[in-house]
Parts: C-alpha cells; structure tokens; sequence
C-alpha cells in the first residue's frame, strides 16, 4: 500500500515538473539569463536588465514549477513576501495572467516584459528565449 501511494505521489509530481522557457519580448537580442537572474526579475530585482515579469495565475502548472524549481518558494511564500512589498510599498508583483493566450498577446505587445512559458508552447515572432530550464 505505502508503494502505491508513493508512486501516485511520483507521478502526480511529474506531471507538474514540466519543463519551462524564459521568454523575453527584448531589443537586447544576444540577451541571456542564468536561473539566478531570472529568480531576481520575478522578484522585483529587475535593475540589471530593467524587463518588466509577467506571470501566469497562482493555480496554473507553469506558475508552480516556476515557482518551487527557479525560485525555490511555495506558492503561499510568495504571496506573503509580496504582500509586505506592496504594504511597504518597496516593489510591484508581476502581472498575472489567467491564460497562456492572453500572456502571450500582452507579452508580444509589450517591449521588454519576460514570462515563463511551457516549453513546448510555439513562440510568437519577435520573442526570444533567454533561459531553458530543463
């Protein structure tokens, strides 16, 4: 019985740790980012590359694996940690989205805005990848 249940837990875990790209809509062209600075541009640490972060909603897949594998935060951690940024008033959370459609429009209509995609989502023109997360 304890097998079974672990390897359901497995696969369940699995089936949330797809692989992601990091998406920038940039004039930067030969830009690349290590997973350090992508963590730092969704956290409010943008200053090196001044992009603007755009997320998916906090229930998404994506939005999950980005969280817990480039971060290294839960869900739960992250909203706290920016709910005292914007009581403080120090920094803005990303804008989220509810759909990969709509992330995508905005991402493509916007110049320097980055975003975490599924990596097998098909990438409109004018977007580059600046990091693979495998």
């Amino acid at each position: 019985m304890k097998l079974a249940l672990s390897l359901l837990l497995a696969m369940s875990l699995n089936s949330y740790a797809s692989d992601l790209i990091i998406v920038a809509n940039t004039e930067q062209a030969d830009i690349t980012l290590n997973k350090r600075q992508v963590r730092d541009i969704f956290m409010g640490d943008n200053s090196q590359f001044l992009l603007k972060p755009i997320a998916m909603a906090p229930r998404s897949k994506s939005r999950y694996t980005f969280n817990t594998r480039v971060v290294g935060l839960t869900e739960s951690r992250i909203q706290s940690y920016w709910a005292q940024m914007r009581f403080s008033g120090r920094k803005k959370a990303p804008r989220e989205f509810d759909s990969l459609e709509s992330l995508l429009v905005h991402l493509q209509n916007n110049k320097e805005t980055v975003a975490y995609l599924p990596s097998d989502t098909k990438l409109p023109d004018g977007l580059i990848i600046v990091y693979e997360m495998n």
